[in-house]
């Protein structure tokens, strides 16, 4: 929780946040797909990534660019080990989508950030949903089994499962990372450096276990793979990915985990017209649809929770019986209330008495 004296962010704050969040991430999933439908090795291209970034992080510590200074304590990596696992696998399911389904399709194969975010707050953080999030949920769920079962044009159910692991991912993350800036004293800087580094030393036996060992050689031979469009396409992503991971843990600590998670899919409709004119990908009128539904699901879903903030602000907001919601009576002991933010949005956080 922010401290009683602390000032919440104004809603110009928010706003760069969230388009700074979001257009690095649109950059980032352009320039992996052109980078994937080149190479057989997600798991060696992002740990390439990541690699770069580790490097971009440690010249703008020695340039003294950073607004604060690089540390590497066995103690603060011990406490972020729920956050590295999570991150390897969130990039890993996420870099696999991408090299498994058309760039136009990727709003769609990960649909279900929105329910398993709403699902994830309620079980870790007790947020109760209202009816009419449920709804909005139901709608982004339906959005997305329309463009799995009629989307018109031939689907892998590899890439399929990867986005729909990838979602659930980041919905957990997005609420583990808020939960791991205590770890660093709240600082974002110190966050992403540590999630790179150690999530880079996990990634390196990944690879070979993946049996990218051949594929890794093809590239630096040069046989299936130009190589110096590999290394501009990491030194490319890499960069970005630098950007991206400062921008995300600032995303949820500036915002909340659910307004991150709506900043994230929002940029699925631009990924979906970059990946025609870009990709040549084919827009079925299922997969157009689908993207539709979702998107639809997902400003309902804004709307309720602007609604129910000004109803929480008149002291008017009725919470959902818990019984309506069929969800185990023990769990419902443990709801203490959500607490209202002061940029607008109710976070699902809850308040922890005694601590």
């Amino acid at each position: 929780m922010s401290p009683p004296d602390e000032q919440p962010p104004s809603k110009a704050t928010v706003a760069a946040v969230v388009i700074f969040y979001m257009v690095a991430a649109q950059a980032m999933i352009v320039a992996n797909k052109w980078v994937l439908n080149t190479t057989n090795a997600p798991l060696f291209f992002l740990l390439m990534q990541l690699i770069i970034a580790v490097v971009m992080f440690a010249i703008a510590n020695v340039l003294r660019i950073l607004p604060e200074r690089l540390t590497f304590d066995l103690k603060i990596c011990k406490g972020l080990v729920s956050m590295v696992v999570l991150n390897v696998i969130g990039l890993s399911s996420s870099n696999y989508t991408l090299k498994y389904v058309d760039a136009s399709f990727y709003q769609v194969a990960r649909g279900l950030v929105l329910p398993f975010t709403i699902a994830t707050s309620f079980i870790m953080l007790h947020s109760r949903p209202s009816i009419g999030i449920l709804l909005s949920c139901a709608t982004v769920t339906a959005g997305f089994f329309l463009g799995v079962f009629f989307d018109g044009t031939p689907l892998s159910l590899v890439g399929i499962a990867f986005g729909a692991a990838s979602s659930f991912i980041t919905a957990l993350a997005s609420v583990v990372i808020k939960q791991s800036l205590p770890v660093v004293n709240g600082s974002t800087i110190l966050l992403a450096w540590y999630t790179n580094v150690l999530s880079s030393f996990v990634l390196l036996p990944l690879v070979l276990l993946a049996g990218e060992g051949p594929s890794v050689l093809a590239i630096l031979s040069g046989v299936d793979v130009d190589l110096w469009t590999f290394l501009w396409g990491s030194a490319i992503t890499g960069g970005v990915g630098f950007a991206m991971s400062i921008a995300a843990p600032l995303s949820i600590k500036t915002t909340s985990p659910i307004t991150h998670m709506v900043s994230a899919a929002s940029r699925g409709v631009a990924s979906t017209f970059l990946g025609f004119w870009l990709f040549g990908d084919i827009i079925s009128s299922g997969r157009a649809g689908s993207i539709g539904v979702i998107l639809a699901g997902s400003i309902y879903y804004t709307w309720v929770k602007h609604k129910e903030s000004e109803a929480v602000a008149n002291g008017s907001y009725e919470r959902v019986p818990m019984d309506e919601l069929d969800i185990d009576a023990e769990i419902a002991k443990l709801e203490a209330g959500d607490r209202h933010r002061g940029d607008g949005e109710e976070s699902p956080q809850v308040e922890e008495s005694g601590k």
